[in-house]
């Protein structure tokens, strides 16, 4: 007496295709052949197993057997709701060793779906039809942006290299007044099986290129491939707050797809342009700005450029240090799609001391030397340089 299909997965009657499929999985790698070189009991259940789900897996093979059992698969068999012999061929369950298609299923996360289908071509239809409409691939486009462009927002005019639909022929690569025919060698298909061994493997067909259909008469403007290659003009619109590696995205503007696949998009890579005066950090802008010695002593007020191309006025402390920084609050870089959000302006001041002075100016300094106390800094110094020379 033939054993119950669902017993030999180990699954119950209601199972689903996806607990159907785990099952088999699991089982398949258990009794699979290569891992057990020699061994006529897992051979004979590797094929038990194969068996089982070949039928359970069909919808119109797993009716037919919770109906009738096994004997719908007998040849000849009076259980047979489609007639004398098996409705599937003789090489259908109870027809001998059968293992195609299935190894698809078992391995296909491994080998990306290289096997086919072994039950006829449906697969492979399927994939054909799959890869004939085809994606347009994505395009770059690298823009250098000025620091004015980045903070006010702006427009650019791209030109870039790209293909469209080819108009003559509308993409289908024929002649006008011709249509693609179907690819003789895979049916349309877009793949062709070959074995090895017991198995039965499928790949792209070479002569229509898994596109299931050729073309005889080419279309003169295109070659036949249904697009053109063109130079493309476009204007895009610099939003304000974008920095290094700021990445916009134009959809639709990439190269066409094949065969009315939809067309890519162009990605636009933003780069800041160096800046004669600023140094930008994110949303923060720097400045450093000079400051006479004496100016540094006493305090003053400097105008001082912003990023607007405007200027703005600023307070020097008196008794400002070398390194010393100003923050002005807001004077910085507005945020990308937030633009009432800025940053700050640092200034960072270079307290310069002259080089080489007039003998009025000599003595003047020398006046205001022997009237000065020793700063803190510097009596700390000298109180490590005494204990240092004991």
């Amino acid at each position: 007496m033939a054993r119950d299909y669902y017993e030999i997965l180990g699954v119950d009657k209601g199972a689903d295709d996806k607990a159907l499929k785990s099952a088999y999985r699991k089982k398949a790698m258990e009794y699979h052949p290569d891992r057990n070189p020699g061994n006529k009991e897992a051979e004979a259940k590797f094929k038990e197993l194969n068996e089982a789900y070949d039928v359970l897996r069909d919808p119109q093979k797993r009716a037919a057997y919770d109906r009738f059992g096994a004997a719908a698969f007998e040849q000849g068999g009076g259980g047979n709701p489609f007639g004398g012999g098996s409705p599937f061929g003789a090489g259908g369950p109870g027809g001998g060793f059968h293992f195609e298609g299935n190894f698809e299923d078992l391995f296909e996360d491994l080998m990306g779906g290289i096997f086919g289908n072994m039950g006829g071509g449906g697969a492979g239809q399927q994939a054909g039809r799959r890869t004939r409409a085809a994606r347009g691939a994505d395009l770059r486009y690298n823009l250098e942006v000025t620091l004015e462009q980045a903070y006010h927002g702006s427009k650019a005019d791209l030109t870039y290299p790209t293909t469209i639909v080819c108009e003559t022929c509308g993409g289908s690569g024929a002649k006008p007044g011709t249509q693609p025919t179907t690819c003789p060698t895979c049916n349309g298909s877009g793949v062709v099986n070959f074995r090895q061994g017991f198995f039965q493997m499928s790949r792209t067909c070479p002569d229509c290129g898994g596109t299931g259909q050729v073309v005889k008469e080419k279309c003169k403007d295109c070659g036949g491939a249904g697009r053109k290659r063109t130079t493309k003009n476009l204007q895009v619109t610099i939003p304000a707050g974008v920095d290094d590696g700021t990445r916009l995205r134009l959809a639709g503007e990439g190269e066409a797809g094949a065969y009315g696949g939809p067309t890519g998009d162009l990605f636009v890579f933003i780069t800041m342009k160096p800046h004669p005066l600023f140094t930008r950090d994110g949303m923060h802008l720097h400045l450093d700005v000079p400051v006479n010695v004496v100016d540094a002593m006493l305090g003053t007020e400097i105008d001082v450029p912003t990023a607007d191309g405007g200027k703005t006025s600023v307070k020097i402390p008196a008794g400002s240090q070398p390194g010393d920084s100003v923050r002005l609050p807001g004077y910085g870089m507005p945020a990308l799609n937030r633009p009432r959000d800025r940053g700050d302006l640092m200034l960072h001041l270079d307290v310069s001391v002259p080089q080489r002075l007039s003998k009025q100016q000599r003595e003047l300094v020398e006046q205001l030397r022997d009237g000065l106390e020793p700063g803190r800094a510097e009596s700390a110094f000298a109180k490590k340089l005494k204990g240092f020379w004991k």
